[in-house]
């Protein structure tokens, strides 16, 4: 299997300009995290003080989650602390969890981007599609089916198709081990708020948008990323896209420099909050005009919405 082209950070940038780009803080990352949270914790208060935010709430909750899961993604590449350990422990147990199997899946997708054997060419390989079909896969995060797709389908097609003398207990079981910090989390919060009348916190203000909010922005993260980009593009500083993104786009849709995706995968150690001081390099050298951007998420979506209607009948 050929791995994708890689790009040499000497191409680009002396010595000199290299070290501080590749170097990693040993306070920046947690700081980040612990922004994270704060934002989603502020925004749980803002709503249980004024119930009509709510919906607000919900947005800013859900791209923080999407937050937590892009610094999880920076604790992947050891980008979050220069300790390998404290990156770990950081990224596992203090972001969304479960880095021991998303790392050598993520740098599967890094070794092999846009190449058949990339395991997130699925992703993007659709597009472009219609406008239809994508208000119709928004609709769907929107209504929490694709939350429900993937994340508890299984377990009640499991329970559904299970034979007869096969006892219900070990299969709930299994289920709530695999799914442990969701239960833990769920009950330490409505342990903390119900005695105070706020049972509802938890449903309202992580699970729902956790169930909406964020498998919407999740999507359109990746479509803007991946989309429709060349399977088996040869060019590295192609494999994936950069994307502009203004205030409300990195409150709502691209936390945390997500959306300076290209200059990622050119430099896939690089910690996430030095990327726009790479992308601003890169483009007083001209190399930008190289590298596949797009001036903002609705230009994007435009373009991977492309595919004309079929005709009616």
């Amino acid at each position: 299997m050929a791995s994708a082209a890689r790009v040499d950070p000497k191409q680009f940038f002396t010595p000199a300009e290299w070290a501080p780009l590749a170097r990693r803080s040993a306070w920046i990352g947690p700081a980040l995290v612990a922004h994270g949270w704060a934002v989603i914790g502020l925004a749980m208060a803002m709503a249980v003080v004024w119930p009509i935010t709510i919906p607000l709430a919900v947005a800013i909750i859900g791209a923080r989650q999407l937050g937590l899961a892009i610094l999880m993604h920076d604790a992947a590449h050891g980008a979050l602390h220069p300790n390998l350990k404290v990156n770990d422990w950081v990224g596992n147990y203090l972001t969304t969890g479960d880095l021991k199997p998303y790392r050598p899946y993520h740098l599967g997708h890094h070794r092999f981007a846009q190449q058949g054997e990339d395991p997130d060419l699925v992703l993007s390989a659709p597009f472009p599609i219609t406008r239809t079909s994508l208000r119709r896969k928004i609709v769907r995060d929107l209504t929490g089916r694709t939350y429900y797709k993937l994340k508890w389908s299984g377990l009640v097609d499991r329970i559904r198709t299970r034979k007869p003398d096969e006892p219900l207990w070990p299969i709930l079981k299994d289920a709530v081990v695999r799914r442990r910090r969701f239960f833990l989390g769920m009950v330490a919060t409505v342990a903390v708020t119900a005695p105070f009348g706020l049972w509802w916190v938890w449903p309202v203000l992580w699970l729902l948008p956790q169930a909406t909010w964020l498998p919407m922005v999740t999507r359109l993260r990746n479509i803007a990323e991946h989309a429709c980009v060349a399977k088996d593009e040869p060019d590295p500083l192609r494999h994936a896209r950069t994307t502009r993104a203004n205030l409300l786009e990195r409150a709502f849709l691209a936390p945390y420099w997500v959306n300076y995706h290209c200059e990622h995968h050119m430099f896939m150690h690089v910690p996430c909050y030095r990327l726009p001081r790479v992308h601003r390099m890169l483009k007083a050298k001209g190399v930008t005009e190289r590298m596949l951007t797009s001036p903002g998420y609705v230009e994007v979506l435009k373009m991977a919405s492309s595919k004309p209607e079929k005709l009616a009948a």
